[in-house]
């Protein structure tokens, strides 16, 4: 009898109604903060690539085929407005954009609420 078969057996005769796994049930009220002992620690070493938004624009391929060095492409943002953060393709923030030897950044000015960002990050 192969392993699946064996497998199979005992799947089949377990009772009617018989013990499924038992999970706890996931929400914000059962997360702690700021000690390291909440139950969401082990996501805090994980990656996730985040991007800052300038604006957006359409354009019509016979004029993106013609870009060249120097071309200006208009954003429909003004530039006193703030810049939009994502992380997972998700706003997370706004910021504006600074210089820091050479390096352009982003300062955080507003943040989406917390249990927002946590609820749109997953």
């Amino acid at each position: 009898m192969s392993e699946q078969d064996e497998l199979l057996n005992n799947y089949e005769d377990q009772p009617e109604g018989g013990s499924l796994a038992q999970f706890e049930e996931f929400d914000e009220s059962t997360r702690t903060s700021g000690n390291g002992n909440d139950k969401l620690s082990f996501l805090k070493d994980l990656q996730m690539n985040i991007y800052i938004e300038l604006g957006r624009t359409q354009m019509q391929i016979k004029d993106i085929l013609e870009l060249e060095r120097g071309y200006v492409i208009e954003l429909d943002k003004l530039a006193s407005e703030p810049v939009d953060v994502f992380v997972n393709n998700k706003k997370i923030a706004e910021g504006e954009v600074v210089v820091i030897d050479k390096h352009f950044g982003i300062r955080i000015t507003s943040l989406v609420d917390p249990a927002q960002r946590l609820k749109d990050i997953y």
